[in-house]
C-alpha cells in the first residue's frame, strides 16, 4: 500500500513529537500515510482544503490531534465523510480540554476520540488500521498476529506474591 490511506492532521508543529507516535504504528502495519499541519483557528482555509481533497486524494481515514480548545477533529469531520479519529494533546489543562472539546461532538458529526496524548496517538493509528482492515485482508491477518503478541506479552509477566500462613 504505497499511496497514503490515513492522514494525520495537527494543529501544530509543537504537536508532532506525539503525532509521530501515530505514525511509527501505521509503518508498523506497513500502511502508507501522509502528515500535514492544519489549524482550525490559525489556518481554517488550509484545514478545509485538507478535508475537501483528502477523499481525492484517496484518504480512508483521518487522525486529527490538537490541544487547547481542539476543535481541528472537528472541522475535518464536518468536511468529509470519513472516519476522523481524534486525539487530545497536552495543554495548559493538561489535555482536559482538548478531551472534552473532541469528546463532545454535536450530534451528526461523528469524531471518535482517543486518550490524551502518546497512547492516545498510537491508539488512534491502530484504529485507523481495524478500519482499514474492514477492506483489506492483509491488514485483518496483521492485527490478529499484533493482538495475539499482546496477549502474550501480558501472559509473560510474572506477579510475585508473599506466601500466607
Amino acid at each position: 500500500m504505497n499511496k497514503p490511506l490515513v492522514g494525520i492532521v495537527m494543529g501544530s508543529d509543537s504537536d508532532l513529537e506525539v503525532m509521530k507516535e501515530a505514525g511509527k504504528v501505521l509503518e508498523d502495519f506497513g500502511v502508507a500515510y501522509e502528515m500535514s499541519i492544519a489549524s482550525a483557528h490559525r489556518s481554517p482555509r488550509r484545514a478545509e482544503s485538507y478535508a475537501k481533497n483528502a477523499e481525492k486524494r484517496g484518504l480512508q481515514v483521518i487522525i486529527a490531534g490538537a490541544g487547547g480548545a481542539a476543535h481541528l477533529a472537528g472541522v475535518l469531520a464536518a468536511r468529509v465523510v470519513l472516519p476522523v479519529v481524534a486525539v487530545p494533546l497536552n495543554s495548559p489543562l493538561k489535555g482536559l480540554d482538548s478531551f472534552y472539546s473532541t469528546l463532545q461532538m454535536p450530534g451528526g458529526v461523528p469524531v471518535a476520540t482517543m486518550g490524551i496524548g502518546k497512547s492516545g496517538a498510537r491508539n488512534a493509528a491502530i484504529l485507523a488500521v481495524e478500519i482499514l482492515a474492514v477492506k483489506y485482508p492483509a491488514l485483518r491477518e496483521k492485527l490478529k498476529r499484533y493482538k495475539s503478541q499482546l496477549a502474550r506479552k501480558v501472559g509473560k509477566k510474572k506477579i510475585r506474591s508473599k506466601g500466607t500462613k
